[in-house]
């Protein structure tokens, strides 16, 4: 087996999950398996995601039904809760080695909203087994990130 990478897709353009999606799309096709998490998107992003299971195991643990940067106050406090959930699922997820491909989708915003921490998700990373492909997508990239990532993609717009 080849041995697993660490991506990042991350900017101020749109095509970051997509992109993220469409290597979700080749693993399947080769019989692989992926697990994606969404973090911060509200579940109206996420309908047509569904449809490709079971070969993509989609998962949301934020409970409402908007986006994070539209919740009240009190809203993202509940929210945080499950977020941690969903990272802590990445966790043990990279650690039992479950699946081919991990996408954690915006996950970098969780560090832009002050969530978690960079170090948090690099503890998270750490876990990963050896042949697990990960993909992280956000708006802006850490420099820690950035130092463990096999590859870095700067996507934004030109036109």
């Amino acid at each position: 087996m080849e041995k697993g990478t660490i991506q990042a897709y991350y900017g101020s353009g749109q095509g970051k999950s997509a992109a993220a999606l469409g290597y979700a799309l080749r693993f399947a096709s080769e019989g692989r398996s992926t697990i994606i998490i969404q973090f911060l998107k509200s579940e109206n992003d996420s309908d047509y995601l569904e449809k490709l299971e079971p070969e993509i195991k989609l998962f949301r643990f934020e409970r409402s039904k908007e986006g994070f940067q539209n919740l009240t106050e009190e809203q993202k406090q509940e929210e945080k809760i499950n977020i941690l959930n969903g990272l802590n699922y990445a966790k043990k997820v990279l650690g039992t080695g479950e699946c081919d491909l991990l996408i954690l989708d915006e996950i970098l915003g969780v560090v832009d909203e002050g969530i978690v921490s960079e170090q948090d998700i690099m503890e998270v990373l750490e876990g990963k087994s050896v042949f697990t492909n990960v993909i992280l997508t956000g708006l802006n990239m850490t420099p820690g990130l950035f130092e463990i990532a096999d590859s870095v993609l700067n996507i934004k717009p030109e036109k």
